[in-house]
This record gives C-alpha cells, structure tokens and sequence, in this order.
C-alpha cells in the first residue's frame, strides 16, 4: 500500500501553461471530428451549422470568463463542486458530484476512450468495434431484430487505455502535466496543420454550393428506422422546429466543448490559482472555440452537405481528410484522434479525482477517496473514477452517452452560474480577484440559453435526457444515506 503524503497536501506544481494546456486538452478529445455530421442532420445547412458551433462557443466562453470570479474567491481543489456548496447547499453540491462521478466525467472518459479505439483500428483492424469477443443475446428491440449485450475489442482497449492513464496519474501531478502538454501541444500543431491544408484544397464550386442556401434549415430522418439502407427523407423545418432540431444538433457541440472546468477541479496543484485559473478558462475556450469554428469550415470547403452529414459512422474528419490528403489521409486523421482522445483523458482524469477528494473531505464520499498517496494525489479516487469509466465503457453507446452527459453537464452550469447572483448578494465584501466580464448581462444570457438547451432537449430528445436527469435525482436518497451513516 502506498504511504500517503505525509503534510496531506496537494503540491503546487502547475502554472498558467499547464492549467490552459488542460483547458485545450480535456476539450478536445474525439467530438470535433465526428459530431459535425449529427448537427448537419439535425439542421442541414451550412449557415446553421457554423451557427450551432459559434452559439456553443459563446456559451462555453461566457461561463468560462464567469467562473473566473468563483475560481477567485474559491482557489480550492474540487472546483465546481465548491462552488456549489458555496452558492447553495451541501445537498446540491452532492448532487453535482454524484452526478459527476455516474456520468458527467466517468460517461466523457469512456466515450473518449472508446472514440480512441475506434480510430485505432484503422492502424489495427483487430481492434475494430465489429470485432465482438463476447455476444448474449438479450432479447428484441422494437424492430423486432435481437438485441445483444456484447463486448468487443474496441471496448476492452479503451479500459486498458484508461487504466494506463489512470495508473500514470497516480504517480504524481508532474508525470500528468507532462503528458497533458505534449499531447495537446501535439494534437494544437495537427489540427492547425488539417486548418491549413484544408484552405489550401479549397474547393469554390463545393463551397459555394453549400452556401447558396446557408439558412435554409432542414432536418434528415431514416425512412425506415428499421432499415437503415432506405435512406434519408429531408424536410424543411422553422419555428419550434427549427429550435428543437438546434437543441438536437447542439448536443454534439456541447459535449465537444464540455470539460473546460477541469482545470477549476486541481486548484489546489495550481500555481497563484486566484489568477490562473481565471486566465486559463478564458484563453483555452478561446482558443479551443477558434479550431473548432475553423474545422467546420473546412468540412464545408471540402465537402458536400450530404457527404458531412452522411459521412461513414459519422467519421466526418476522415471523409475530408481523404479529400485533402488522398488516401494517406485515413491514416493520418486516424492517428490525430488517437492523440487527440489520448491527451484528452489524460486531462479528464487527471482532474476528475480532486472532485472526489474534496466530496470526501466534506464526508460525502468515501473516507478513502479523501487520502493522498505518497506522490500527493489522491491514487484510491483515481482507482475509483476508472472502475466506473470501465463499466461505462462496456454498457453503453457513444451517442447515448453523448446525450445524457449533454443535457446533465449543462443544467450544473446553469445552477453555478446562478451561484454568481447568490454570492454578489451575499457575500457582497467579499475579496473577489476577478469579477465576472459583463455581469449582470452575459451571464443572466448563459443562464437564459442554457435553460431553453435543457428544456428544448427535454421535448425533442427525452428518451437520453430523462435517463440522464434520473440518475442526479437518485443521488437524493443517497445524500440523506450518506448524513445518517458515516461512509467507510
């Protein structure tokens, strides 16, 4: 058994570098290249889906520069968690951290992890989630086709891929920081590279065709849903509609850009945290919404509206880079993700653990999960958060995972962002580093958008959603479990 760290202490080893490399990093993973094709189905048109990318950007970066002024206040490990507890109640608090540990953070590394094997098997065709090592029919689903609970290759890469991130972490802060700012160095230089290359390959007749309508919404839908080799109907949509199949295609983008608190979650590691963390959250999401914007302009330079929304699994980053590159492209794109998700679960694991650590402290999670090892971090949370992760990745989807960890991870911000209104109220002397940009306007607009994403998904996508806000009400019972028996 490791010893732990004998002033029980994180070490602050981390500075404004590492804490926007973490930013980038833990944003970035596989959803940049693949959830483009989703949002085109759901809105179908150029304009709307630069639209759907630049909405998210704005929202990301508004609640980035917002939590700057809570980070400041509260330059404590555990992040997000903190500033609920603040803000409102130990109970809400729970809630977020509950809910953090059963999806929003576990659910993304397994999502992430499996996106990583998924473009493995481009270089190792074993590796391919078609090749199933373990297959019990289930029973049938509403087509009447069996159903299988199946565990494929793919699958048991993404835990071993995770388990040797996860193993790596708990060998102190520094290890994790380096891989971190390697990896997301690397994956900043490659997707730069895909920007450029795609603007050299321009293609002005593929270009302007799919501009020549840019605001005509439409949204695709199987002819038969029990066929998929039917094809697409395409309907024109406006109105509600319009606002649902928005909601729908914002889904993808939200998860792509989900992850920028990470860096809130290791204050305790960060170097002078009431500036850095601050200045961290702002020019990550800046930069992160800047590639992002720029890859889908280059989706829309080099390829037709029905190949991105039709692109093979979705793998609408291949599709172009095939047309960029030739067919040395496939390879190359394949090995970007595979940086890309790598770095990026580094960075989610890495931070996830504080979370835990800092519930554990308050007595709302495991007494283990409050200790820090020898190297300083807490190894037992980090063991834990993996378990789930692995679990997670054998039982679920990448797009059911997607949608329930879109609709959760949004409605915390929502409630944190309103924590900035209790706490100017409250706590109106209060030493605050940084104040909030645009308070009261840009955030209350956060708070306005953000409802309207969870009330529309509720409406058009309830069979993820509910799912989704069924397991934070379960954490409930939980909390009032936990209040009357200590946890062991």
């Amino acid at each position: 058994m490791e010893k732990e760290n004998q002033d029980g202490s994180f070490k602050r080893e981390l500075g404004l570098l590492d804490g926007t490399m973490l930013v980038v990093g833990s944003m970035i993973g596989s959803g940049i290249f693949i959830v483009s094709a989703d949002i085109v189905r759901n809105v179908g048109s150029a304009g709307w889906l630069i639209a759907v990318w630049v909405i998210t950007g704005l929202m990301t970066m508004t609640a980035a520069i917002s939590y700057g002024e809570l980070s400041g206040m509260y330059p404590k490990a555990g992040g997000q968690y903190v500033y609920l507890k603040e803000s409102y109640n130990k109970l809400i608090a729970f809630l977020y951290g509950w809910s953090f540990f059963a999806v929003i953070q576990t659910g993304t590394i397994a999502a992430v992890g499996v996106a990583f094997s998924k473009f493995a098997a481009y270089l190792v065709p074993a590796l391919s989630e078609d090749n199933k090592l373990l297959q019990i029919q289930t029973g049938l689903d509403s087509c009447n086709s069996p159903t299988y609970f199946s565990v494929s290759s793919a699958q048991l890469m993404s835990i071993a891929v995770i388990a040797l991130l996860t193993y790596s972490n708990t060998r102190g802060v520094k290890g994790g920081k380096w891989i971190q700012n390697i990896f997301t160095s690397t994956k900043l230089l490659a997707l730069f590279g895909l920007i450029i290359a795609g603007l050299v390959m321009f293609e002005p007749e593929v270009w302007h065709a799919n501009w020549s309508n840019a605001w005509m919404a439409t949204k695709a839908a199987l002819v038969d849903s029990c066929n998929p080799v039917a094809g697409f109907s395409v309907t024109p949509i406006a109105g509600t509609a319009l606002l649902g199949g928005i909601a729908a295609a914002m889904v993808g983008s939200v998860f792509s850009s989900d992850a920028w608190n990470n860096v809130t979650f290791i204050a305790g590691e960060m170097k002078n945290p009431k500036r850095n963390i601050g200045l961290s959250l702002f020019l990550g999401t800046l930069i992160v919404t800047i590639i992002y914007v720029c890859a889908n302009l280059v989706y829309l330079a080099v390829l037709p509206m029905d190949e991105i929304a039709h692109a093979t699994k979705d793998r609408v980053a291949v599709t172009a880079s095939t047309v960029i590159f030739g067919s040395i492209g496939t390879g190359l794109i394949a090995v970007m993700i595979m940086i890309s998700t790598f770095g990026c679960n580094n960075g989610l694991i890495l931070a996830g653990s504080r979370v835990y650590y800092t519930m554990a402290q308050d007595g709302l999670f495991f007494k283990s999960a409050g200790k820090l090892n020898k190297h300083g971090v807490p190894q037992w949370a980090l063991w834990a958060q993996c378990l789930v992760a692995a679990i997670l990745c054998l039982s679920g989807k990448y797009g059911d995972l997607l949608d329930m960890i879109s609709f959760v991870v949004v409605i915390f911000y929502v409630l944190t962002i309103g924590g900035i209104f209790i706490l100017r109220k409250r706590l109106p002397d209060a030493e605050r580093p940084y104040k909030a940009f645009g308070y009261p306007i840009l955030p209350a607009l956060y708070i306005i958008l953000g409802i309207s994403f969870c009330l529309l998904l509720i409406w058009f996508k309830p069979q993820f959603t509910w799912p989704g806000l069924i397991i934070v009400l379960i954490g409930i019972p939980i909390y009032y479990l936990t209040k009357q028996k200590e946890i062991v």
